[in-house]
């Protein structure tokens, strides 16, 4: 039997506007974890991952990410070792069609010519045996040549998605052919859409030979496909990550897949399907799509972490650190973060980005990192700082180590508090174990590892005139950064 060759394609941008202050523009929503054990992402990684059957030979899954974003991409796969992955980095967000675009040139590369499951990182599907039937309806379709859209079945008026419109009868695969598509509608114009039983929601989902979408867009968009293919013949590898040239690929027009290609196919020599998808789809485009989607209690409250609630109801409350109680409450988004506390009608949580607008213009950091960052080594939580100090807590990953640096206007105090440390200062190594501690200097050259299988804790306190992130001079760096 000859097997169809399937690439999953996880498309793993975002902002990380909608979800704040859980989500931040250095930690996008589908990064988080808000159901079950694993992240947005990692569904999506693991949807694409459970494509293999008697008719798909499934290949290695190409994620595209940003390069501020690659670490934690790598970080979350090694929680998933059973995955076969290609990492490959935008040096800028150029929207879905460039993504597209390096993934299908990646999939080409050697010759073969495989059917590309195109998976945003940031949704979530509650039933997925039913996504990965309609995907395998899907991957016959494109098998053939035709560019396979997944339509959602709306559930409601919905006046944030762009709709699909279809006609004729269903094939052999349960496929329906496109007729066009509609732009965000009002209210009114989406209860007619749903009243009429004819329109589906653009997921944002696509099944399509790699082949195929690059002569679609070579029509189309054949700017697109030219900057991008100069940008990847100038790429490097760089450890577990692809890399296009970034001043080539910055020269790409940014463009979606829809205007670029898909609303375009419609009546052309581009056969454009779809397969209705019913699978409890979600894009958790705001806390109360998450409240939506979400496992609620009797009193329909969605509660994640220490909380006590009375007399309340129809409320989502996440606490990260603290207890959060509420009392006679109805309708609210309530979100407690180390550094943030959200409050909000539920029915009012679109508007968040608004907050995170402020935050932007009045130059504060609430808005791209959380107190607590992930770095390629492990991550470091701010515990406290005032004049002239500043507290961290660090955790280095087993066999990790930061960068042989310095610093010019702090000193810095170190306490193993868990594990054992091996220090660089200046022409000294030493090893830490639990309760020792050591002095390094203003100004001199200094490395933090983890020498052993077990995770390494340390407390570390900063004095000096400036304590920004920014006073680093790395000498040596084992993550490519300067």
């Amino acid at each position: 039997m000859n097997h169809l060759q399937v690439t999953p394609v996880i498309l793993c941008g975002g902002s990380g506007t909608r979800l704040w202050p859980l989500s931040r523009a250095g930690f996008p929503k589908q990064f988080l974890v808000l159901s079950g054990k694993n992240s947005l992402f990692q569904q999506a990684v693991e949807r694409g991952g459970n494509l293999s059957s008697v008719d798909v030979s499934l290949g290695d899954t190409l994620i595209i990410t940003g390069e501020e974003h690659r670490f934690l991409v790598l970080d979350q796969l090694r929680e998933m070792p059973d995955v076969s992955a290609r990492i490959l980095l935008e040096p800028e967000g150029r929207n879905t069609a460039p993504a597209l675009t390096l993934a299908a040139l990646e999939a080409i590369k050697n010759g073969d010519d495989p059917v590309l499951v195109v998976i945003p990182a940031d949704q979530t599907i509650l039933r997925p045996e039913i996504f990965n039937n309609a995907i395998q309806r899907s991957i016959q379709v494109a098998a053939s040549g035709a560019i396979v859209i997944l339509g959602v079945k709306p559930t409601s008026p919905e006046i944030g998605f762009g709709y699909i419109r279809q006609k004729g009868l269903l094939g052999k695969h349960g496929e329906v052919d496109v007729a066009g598509f509609e732009e965000k509608p009002d209210l009114k114009t989406a209860k007619a859409y749903l009243a009429a039983g004819e329109y589906s929601w653009n997921a944002g989902m696509f099944v399509v030979r790699a082949s195929v979408w690059l002569d679609a867009l070579k029509t189309y968009r054949a700017d697109i496909l030219n900057a991008t293919q100069k940008a990847v013949e100038h790429s490097t590898i760089d450890q577990l990550f692809y890399r296009p040239d970034e001043a080539l690929f910055k020269m790409i027009p940014s463009e979606s897949v829809d205007y670029a290609v898909i609303e375009k196919c419609p009546g052309s020599a581009f056969e454009i399907k779809m397969i209705l998808l019913d699978a409890g789809w979600s894009d958790l485009g705001s806390w109360d799509a998450v409240w939506q989607a979400g496992e609620k209690d009797n009193s329909n409250n969605l509660i994640h972490g220490d909380t006590l609630l009375e007399n309340s109801s129809k409320n989502i409350i996440y606490s990260s650190h603290r207890l959060v109680s509420a009392v006679g409450v109805n309708n609210l988004v309530i979100v407690e973060t180390a550094d943030a506390v959200l409050v909000s009608d539920r029915r009012q949580s679109q508007h968040i980005k608004s907050i995170v607008s402020q935050l932007a213009n009045q130059k504060r950091k609430e808005h791209v990192l959380h107190r607590k960052v992930s770095r390629p080594w492990g991550w470091y939580d701010t515990i406290d700082m005032g004049d002239r100090f500043k507290v961290k807590r660090i955790q280095v990953n087993p066999g990790a180590s930061l960068s042989l640096q310095k610093h010019a206007k702090r000193a810095e105090h170190w306490v193993v508090v868990k594990g054992t440390a091996e220090v660089v200062c200046g022409d000294q190594v030493m090893i830490l174990k639990e309760n020792e501690s050591t002095f390094i200097p203003l100004g001199e050259k200094h490395r933090l590892s983890n020498p052993s299988t077990d995770m390494l804790e340390i407390i570390e306190v900063q004095s000096g005139s400036y304590l920004g992130e920014d006073d680093i001079i790395r000498i040596d760096d084992g993550y490519g950064r300067n």
